[in-house]
């Protein structure tokens, strides 16, 4: 077989398949040519979710007629004026945007400069250009797609529905709108429908990202968003992330940006898990949008054309600096948890009940946080002063203390029902928490405070306990024995099928130590060979917690109703437990009186 050149068109159509493999690519580039070309507004119109047209109109520097007739040859870029690639710093650069869609399509651009008398327009249809022609336009340029993939009719058959595309040009223009608040972003569908109606946000960069990335995700994430911010070696990390009982079912909401570029990296997505991963079950997802802002010669953006992904110099640097940040942002949140939590709460009592304002964000007074940890001890740790009641049983329960409820963001405790829910009155509303959750977190928090500084407390057993096992279960255990040991649970092999418990971690009082060895050998086969528990601490501590905490059914006598609310205050993400489920419930009283028709 004789080798050979392909025609240029061909090999223009095959290039093309790399960087518009549908119509949202087509989009993106195109909305991209905009921004860098300085527009203040974009508009995206598409019919047929972009088979039949894609139409962009921008009013940004526009194009010469000599310039029109380069921007349609392929590696044709005003965008790399020093030869550059290490100092990139226009979300376009390759040159192959526009060849590529035009080799696929029938493709028109009319451009007019600022200044310039006149408009001038190119035609080019499946690859064969025409010379350029006076037209009749504003200053600022349209780009219009017709037909797309007529030329390569095999790529048409692999395109989703009309409104599965339709729905992904709308996510790539969001996804840009992201990144530029500044700019105003408008998407029409066949004709006139609105899919998307962005205005320039006003305000500085910061503000102006809440209120664009609040117009997309909807009012509920700037309601529930905590800002991030951090800086280290000349790389800055700003943006905003959920709090953790607001999350999802995919990870399809999170939003990463490196230099103003939106990108799907999996380095940054695996930072965004590692740093939710005390406070998530691991089938949910956090909300968040963050862009990172380095030195353009720290990242490479040329690693495929349709410039998705990146490479850093360090990457170990920019993995730090996310999962720090949002570790600080989110102990900043403190107790808070969703608003979208009070508002299921409502909706389950009457469909329809209007939203609650924002959650707490309050911070807690010095004093009143340390005297808080010191009051509430239980389970209590040896020689520290046990909370009454939780080091021995409940007597029956005295009437609520008569506090005032505005001291304290989780307010006064006055009830308790079914021996699992706690009732508070705040300044404005009701607060009811779920008691064995929410001292699971503060347990958990206080064991990773423990191992920081240098290993979990643990109490003897007077009578070491035996438990019987699967073999496989107690090699396990034997394995990780050292490990355990420095979370306070010492165990030893004890013939066939058995191990015995030595002492177990002092802070969870008296515990079934058999439940808690089970319970770990199932967590350990779960993690399979992970070289260290330290990589998956967080499982086993929040295993440990939940063998530590309060549990549904116990009756808690008022001052310890309180004092768990006032350790709840002072420690960071008591909002949600261990599993990403919110420990309280806040009804503000304009909400409840609305459902009984007071208001």
């Amino acid at each position: 077989m004789t080798i050979r050149l392909l025609p240029p068109t061909l090999v223009n159509r095959i290039a093309a398949g790399e960087v518009v493999e549908r119509p949202a690519a087509a989009v993106k580039e195109l909305v991209e040519n905009a921004i860098d070309a300085g527009a203040a507004h974009v508009e995206v119109h598409l019919r047929e979710g972009g088979r039949a047209l894609i139409a962009v109109v921008d009013d940004g520097g526009g194009m010469r007629r000599e310039e029109l007739a380069l921007a349609v040859e392929r590696h044709a870029t005003s965008k790399l004026p020093g030869d550059d690639l290490l100092e990139l710093r226009w979300l376009g650069f390759r040159g192959e945007a526009l060849p590529s869609i035009g080799a696929v399509s029938r493709l028109t651009i009319v451009s007019r400069p600022r200044g310039a008398d006149a408009a001038w327009q190119i035609a080019v249809e499946g690859g064969a250009k025409s010379a350029p022609a006076p037209a009749a336009h504003p200053p600022g340029t349209r780009v219009e797609v017709r037909d797309l993939f007529y030329a390569t009719p095999a790529r048409l058959k692999f395109l989703k529905g009309e409104r599965a595309e339709q729905m992904a040009c709308v996510d790539a223009v969001e996804r840009l709108a992201m990144a530029h608040p500044h700019v105003a972003f408008r998407v029409l569908a066949d004709g006139d429908r609105r899919l998307l109606d962005l205005p320039a946000a006003p305000g500085d960069l910061f503000a102006a990202r809440l209120a664009r990335l609040a117009a997309i995700l909807g009012r509920d994430f700037g309601a529930n968003a905590v800002p991030v911010s951090a800086e280290r070696d000349g790389i800055r990390l700003s943006g905003y992330a959920g709090v953790p009982t607001f999350h999802r079912a995919t990870s399809q909401h999170q939003y990463l940006f490196v230099n103003g570029r939106p990108v799907r990296d999996k380095l940054l997505y695996g930072a965004v898990r590692g740093a939710y991963q005390d406070f998530l079950a691991r089938d949910r997802h956090p909300v968040v949008a963050l862009f990172l802002d380095l030195p353009p010669s720290d990242v490479d953006v040329n690693v495929h054309p349709a410039k998705a992904e990146v490479r850093f110099r360090d990457a170990g640097l920019v993995r730090g600096l996310i999962v720090g940040a949002l570790k600080h942002a989110l102990a900043e949140a403190g107790h808070r948890a969703s608003t979208t939590v009070a508002e299921a709460a409502l909706g389950a009592f009457r469909p329809g009940a209007a939203p609650p304002a924002g959650g707490f964000s309050s911070s807690v007074p010095r004093g009143l946080a340390e005297a808080a940890a010191t009051y509430f001890a239980a389970p209590r740790m040896p020689g520290a002063p046990a909370l009454p009641g939780l080091a021995a049983p409940s007597a029956p329960a005295a009437s609520a203390p008569d506090a005032p409820p505005g001291d304290y963001p989780l307010g006064v405790a006055r009830a308790q029902l079914h021996e699992t829910y706690i009732v508070a009155q705040t300044k404005d509303g009701v607060v009811i928490v779920d008691q064995h959750a929410a001292h699971e977190r503060l347990v958990y928090e206080r064991v990773k405070a423990m191992l920081a500084d240098g290993g979990v407390a643990r109490q003897g057993l007077l009578l070491p306990e035996v438990v019987e096992l699967e073999q496989a279960a107690v090699e396990r255990l034997a394995a990780r024995a050292p490990e355990l040991a420095e979370l306070g649970l010492e165990l030893e092999r004890f013939g066939a099928g058995a191990v015995v418990v030595r002492a177990v971690p002092a802070l969870l009082g008296e515990t079934d130590a058999a439940g808690l060895v089970r319970d770990l050998a199932d967590e350990l086969a779960e993690l399979g060979d992970a070289p260290a528990l330290g990589e998956r601490l967080a499982d086993v501590c929040s295993t440990i917690a939940c063998h530590g905490s309060i549990r549904a059914g116990r009756r808690l006598l008022p001052d310890e109703m309180n004092a768990l609310l006032r350790q709840m205050e002072a420690t960071p993400h008591s909002g949600q437990c261990n599993h990403g489920r919110p420990t309280y419930v806040e009804l503000k009283l304009a909400d409840i009186e609305r459902l009984f028709g007071r208001r």
